[in-house]
């Protein structure tokens, strides 16, 4: 059993200063993640998810509070240090793909192996098994606009799990998908969470987030529910229908 979880944020504040007026994005924010589990962070435009989802892969930090990833304080590591820890322990997976439009999937994937200083051989080789891992083995020599949505999310997850890290930090991962491609994108990150992957879904879709077995909902910088994914997600919003 882990020491510490994986993830924690305590009474976490981050301001920013408009003009004279200074505007709380995140207002006294507390919660754990322990490893292995798989969690939604849900709100609307403007809740502060955004700005927690910067905390939470070490691209900003908090103004007030602690996060602690892993057990270390992140607010006490220098510039560099922040940087490894996003190189080493977080993959990410994003809105719009990110993947570089010349470069062939197997390339796109093997990237972040690249900062590390990977032999060559060996990144085209766990860039490969990490194709292979999301279902596109036979994909590796595809360019971006060879591949449908679908595909190239996956390559992106594939690149995020190549550095075998800790977390995977998914910023509204089926925002640009259609629901059929949307429910496979889902299907993978739960094999994925069943293999042992830590995984967090930022995103304003309360279907996404019924299907995380839990699920923070957060409004105005504060949460306000905490607990299975079906029971937060549709909280102050009209409930649909859940695909099973």
């Amino acid at each position: 059993m882990a020491e510490f979880p994986l993830i924690e944020l305590i009474d976490v504040t981050r301001y920013y200063q408009m003009g004279e007026e200074r505007i709380a994005a995140l207002a006294g924010v507390s919660f754990q993640v322990a490893a292995g589990e798989m969690v939604a962070i849900v709100g609307t435009s403007g809740s502060g998810k955004s700005t927690l989802l910067n905390i939470l892969g070490c691209l900003d930090t908090p103004t007030s509070g602690q996060y602690l990833l892993g057990g270390k304080d992140v607010q006490n590591l220098s510039d560099d240090e922040r940087a490894r820890a996003r190189n080493r322990r977080i993959g990410f997976v994003f809105q719009s793909f990110h993947l570089l439009p010349r470069a062939t999937a197997v390339k796109n994937v093997a990237l972040p192996l690249v900062y590390r200083g990977v032999p060559a051989k060996e990144r085209i080789a766990r860039a490969t098994a990490a194709l292979a891992r999301v279902g596109l083995a036979e994909r590796g020599r595809h360019r971006p606009n060879q591949m449908s949505g679908g595909q190239r999310q996956r390559t992106a997850i594939a690149r995020a799990l190549v550095t075998e890290p800790s977390l995977l930090l998914c910023d509204e991962p089926t925002g640009n998908l259609d629901s059929a491609t949307g429910e496979d994108i889902m299907a993978l990150f739960h094999r994925l969470h069943a293999e042992g992957n830590t995984i967090l879904i930022v995103t304003h879709e309360p279907t996404i987030a019924a299907r995380c077995p839990r699920a923070i909902r957060i409004s105005d910088g504060r949460i306000l529910a905490d607990g299975p994914g079906p029971e937060v997600a549709y909280l102050g919003t009209a409930r649909q229908a859940v695909p099973a």
